[in-house]
């Protein structure tokens, strides 16, 4: 697929990860549409980044809103190529605390957000990119989520947030199998520490501290580095049905 010639669809693409992933495409020549919440910060981004951008406020547990954000990249761009699943939330609670059992809607909520809303945007997506006339390699399109290595090394209360981003993993192969035949391939990667939102309420003696239990490089990652895998994945036709793991050799322990 050549970003350069391409429509883009980014959730959470007004922050962190998701915005990285919009910055670095749009400089590499790529339309984009961006999906968020946050209306301030994508408003203000898409008038920085210019005529190649769009933003519309949706919640991507929300058909209507996600079909919305779809229908804008056909409507303003005159297609779709690239999805990427940026959206996320992140919750810290024990399975039982000193006040009792963890909190179930909290845990729907992550599950609702994280797993099920990636799911309705990759739904949505491949329903109108499979009707796109395809490209050299017989290739329609591309759809990108976002895991993490909390997949596979939860922590002690990380219990809703691994469970959703396992999810994330377990339906990468059979997803990218149900599209194989349309022309779409299915990627997941699964970030380590990232300098994003979710860290960012820390101080900086604390976020200097995650990045040093990092192997090599010893620091958070950037958003730009995370837009350049999913480039590099965008733009090898055979990468297909895998995650890949974004991380500097980190496991995280239990705490």
């Amino acid at each position: 697929m050549e970003l350069g010639q391409s429509v883009a669809l980014v959730t959470g693409g007004a922050s962190g990860l998701g915005e990285g992933c919009v910055r670095e495409f749009v400089a590499r020549g790529a339309k984009v549409v961006m999906l968020d919440r946050d209306e301030d910060k994508g408003v203000k981004l898409a008038a920085e980044l210019g005529e190649r951008v769009r933003y519309i406020p949706a919640d991507v547990t929300h058909p209507d809103q996600v079909q919305a954000a779809i229908d804008l990249a056909y409507s303003a761009f005159g297609g779709l190529h690239i999805v990427v699943n940026c959206a996320g939330v992140g919750w810290a609670e024990r399975t039982v605390t000193k006040n009792g059992p963890a909190n179930l809607d909290l845990f729907e909520t992550v599950i609702r957000i994280n797993l099920i809303g990636t799911f309705n945007v990759i739904r949505l997506a491949a329903a109108k990119m499979m009707h796109a006339e395809p490209n050299s390699e017989d290739e329609r399109g591309v759809i990108i989520n976002t895991a993490s290595v909390a997949a596979f090394d939860g922590q002690i209360g990380q219990a809703a947030y691994a469970a959703s981003k396992g999810g994330i993993v377990s339906l990468t192969l059979p997803v990218a199998r149900d599209l194989a035949r349309n022309g779409i391939r299915v990627m997941t990667i699964a970030p380590g520490l990232f300098d994003t939102p979710l860290l960012g309420a820390l101080p900086e003696d604390a976020r200097q501290s995650l990045g040093e239990q990092v192997p090599f490089p010893s620091r958070l990652g950037q958003p730009r580095e995370y837009a350049l895998l999913a480039t590099s994945i965008i733009e090898n036709p055979m990468l297909n049905g895998e995650v890949i793991r974004l991380d500097g050799a980190l496991r995280m322990q239990p705490k």
